[in-house]
């Protein structure tokens, strides 16, 4: 699964450089151990992207799980036209027959439980998506060795560097 998850990793930064070029602002999304953080700290100290705390004026957003919690999160953030929005299914009639009110839907359940799941999460992968399309432009494979500052930030540096090499290719 990590081979799968690192040559995914690896065939879709190949793929994408071209919309990488067209990152300039960035938003970053909670992530694990605070790794968001320390990727801002070293992203605006190596004059990589620009940080923005707005995430309605970011090209791109950083996070390190996608699935239906992260599209939730973008439909919140960037949402969609009503123009290209499918329309909503038509409600069902009411019958005469009363349900029991005590036998309904739970009163404290979550309206979606995927927005606090993490099994959109693969630990250690950090995406980079794209704010308008919603495609990867850019992802990594980096896990952290421990969850210190240290090492967290060792991490950061370890992405950031890799973005850096990606952004500025050595011509041969």
């Amino acid at each position: 699964m990590k081979r799968l998850a690192l040559l995914f990793s690896c065939s879709a930064a190949l793929v994408c450089a071209a919309d990488l070029a067209n990152v300039h602002t960035v938003y970053l999304l909670k992530m694990a151990k605070g790794l968001d953080q320390f990727l801002a700290n070293r992203l605006t100290s190596d004059h990589v992207f620009q940080i923005v705390t707005d995430p309605k004026l970011a090209d791109a957003v950083f996070t390190d799980q996608i699935g239906e919690g992260f599209q939730m999160k973008l439909e919140e953030f960037f949402p969609t036209p009503e123009s290209e929005k499918p329309a909503p299914p038509p409600k069902p009639e009411k019958t005469g027959e009363e349900v029991n009110p005590l036998m309904g839907d739970t009163v404290n359940k979550l309206s979606n439980p995927a927005s606090n799941s993490s099994f959109g999460r693969a630990k250690g992968t950090v995406f980079l998506v794209d704010a308008k399309s919603r495609q990867v432009v850019w992802s990594v494979y980096q896990p952290a060795k421990g969850g210190t500052p240290k090492e967290m930030d060792r991490t950061a540096n370890d992405i950031v560097s890799r973005l850096k090499r990606q952004l500025n290719p050595k011509v041969k």
